[in-house]
């Protein structure tokens, strides 16, 4: 006959809890779904959109928008310099480089170069170190301020 473990016998087992699980936003929106919350006592929160649903104009507007912009904006960003422009040209064609070319060996965009070159870019002084490092010509000193 086997032999059985003589101490009481007990259960080491926890007991498992099985949730639902939450309702998802929408249904939680269904009209349904308020009306039976509202009857069963549960808070129910409401918020009114404002001018919600109405189709009125604004008769007057608040403030200048255009005027709260400007008021705020910086002053518009400085550009490359006539000066700086007509140093990297020069110095590329002196050196019968491309704009790709000198992209390339700075490790930038042929479109930075082009910007650089026709004064839309906004001066970095790195890759103006980098020009000069490859160019030969010093930029840095004409940034037109």
């Amino acid at each position: 006959m086997p032999s059985r473990f003589p101490g009481a016998l007990s259960q080491d087992w926890e007991p498992v809890v099985l949730h639902k699980a939450k309702p998802k936003a929408q249904a939680l929106r269904d009209p349904k779904a308020v009306n039976q919350a509202i009857r069963s006592g549960a808070p129910v929160q409401t918020v009114k959109k404002f001018d919600a649903g109405l189709n009125k104009k604004v008769t007057a507007a608040p403030v200048n928008a255009r005027k709260l912009e400007e008021g705020t904006e910086p002053a518009a960003l400085d550009r490359v310099a006539v000066e700086v422009r007509q140093a990297i040209q020069k110095a590329r064609l002196e050196k019968k480089m491309s704009q790709a070319e000198l992209a390339k060996q700075i490790n930038e965009r042929t479109q930075v170069v082009q910007e650089y070159e026709n004064g839309k870019a906004v001066p970095n002084q790195a890759v103006l170190a980098k020009m000069e490092k490859v160019l030969g010509v010093k930029l840095r000193g004409r940034s037109g301020k």
